[in-house]
């Protein structure tokens, strides 16, 4: 069974995937949705953690310590960022931090992804304006997305026919224009709801 949900809490996440244990559902993998297999009911207990690595040996340390420790590494990759842990061993610890920072610190990680996301989409949008690529003025200015000739000293039916042909036109036009500065906002969000998530988690 595939799910898709979103969240920028990690503990409302866990408590989620706990939910979905307690319904017979177990996570299994994690990509863009979420992955459940067929299960017995279960009192689970997930956690996740926010980490990517350089290496795969780096990586492979990071799941065999927590191994150690008695929770199984469910879902992630070396590269994904969110790693998914489950508890398989009666004697591990009810959490895979050992302190209220090193808990913190993952949304601080993930406040960082996110910001650097936003920041290398800007260059590319300053290159698209420079070269004409995207006309910025068109977003304050709709009628700059209408390249018929004449268009607008048109009258009448003969307008209306042009205005109803190219309006689909224009308006891919101006949404594949606006898609780069409307990630950016949404990558700058993203960091700011994760920022406040980890000022809030060193308090508690």
């Amino acid at each position: 069974m595939r799910k898709m949900r979103f969240f920028t809490n990690f503990d409302r996440e866990e408590q989620w995937l706990n939910g979905m244990a307690r319904q017979g559902y177990q996570l299994i993998r994690k990509s863009v949705a979420y992955e459940f297999a067929p299960a017995e009911p279960e009192e689970a207990n997930y956690r996740i953690d926010y980490r990517t690595f350089k290496t795969r040996q780096d990586f492979e340390d990071y799941k065999a310590l927590f191994e150690d420790c008695g929770w199984t590494h469910i879902a992630g990759t070396k590269s994904s960022g969110a790693q998914y842990f489950k508890r398989t061993e009666a004697w591990a610890d009810e959490d895979i931090f050992s302190d209220v920072g090193s808990k913190a610190a993952r949304y601080k990680r993930i406040s960082d992804m996110w910001l650097s996301l936003a920041f290398s989409f800007i260059p590319i949008f300053a290159v698209l304006v420079s070269t004409g690529a995207v006309n910025v003025t068109a977003f304050v200015k709709p009628k700059l997305l209408y390249y018929t000739p004449g268009l607008w000293e048109m009258t009448g039916s003969e307008f209306w026919r042009a205005f109803l042909f190219e309006t689909p036109f224009a308006f891919f036009r101006g949404f594949s224009w606006a898609v780069i500065p409307i990630m950016i906002l949404i990558y700058i969000v993203f960091a700011q709801k994760a920022k406040m998530e980890y000022m809030k988690s060193q308090q508690e």
